[in-house]
């Protein structure tokens, strides 16, 4: 028990200065063994559409997408049995906006806080929050001028960062 809070308390400290700083780099190989010694388990999602795979915890299952969902840019949505949690993985177009053009649209909302440059696994992108949705959310935008936008829900409870924290850190292309 005492290894697994030392391993908590070290990725509640790592996931907001990784993410908080560009000069700070959130990779997959910085939680895998910490998850693993934790003996956190889950496995990995591809999205053949944009061949990107995604790492989820045990537990979190894919919901079927609406064609309305799908019209809307959700290319995956996950949550338990017990819908406490929920992840959604969207592909939208952003009218061709650079990276930090959206961080500067982002930060000129009021339902936003927390805009952050960095980069998971070598791709630039920004994070940000949305307290009254107590989500958290990653955007990495695309050569095609749109962005993968992947927001993890709710982000105030217990392990929180620990859980979204691994989700995010895994995202990478697919193999």
């Amino acid at each position: 028990m005492k290894r697994f809070l030392c391993v908590l308390v070290m990725l509640c400290l790592l996931v907001p200065a990784a993410l908080a700083e560009e000069t700070v780099a959130l990779t997959w190989d910085d939680f895998a063994p910490v998850l693993e010694a934790a003996g956190v388990t889950g496995q990995f999602y591809t999205f053949d559409e944009i061949a990107v795979q995604i790492w989820l915890p045990d537990g979190m299952l894919p919901v079927e997408l609406t064609e309305e969902d799908k019209a809307n840019g959700y290319i995956g949505y996950f949550m338990p049995e017990d819908e406490s949690a929920q992840m959604a993985v969207m592909y939208v177009d952003i009218n061709g906006m650079s990276l930090e053009e959206y961080a500067q649209y982002l930060a000129s909302e009021d339902s936003v806080t927390d805009v952050e440059a960095g980069t998971v696994n070598g791709f630039p992108c920004v994070s940000y929050k949305l307290p009254a949705q107590d989500s958290v959310s990653v955007t990495f935008t695309t050569e095609a001028g749109y962005a993968l936008e992947v927001t993890c829900t709710p982000a105030s409870e217990e392990n929180a960062e620990l859980v979204w924290g691994a989700v995010i850190s895994s995202i990478q292309a697919a193999e």
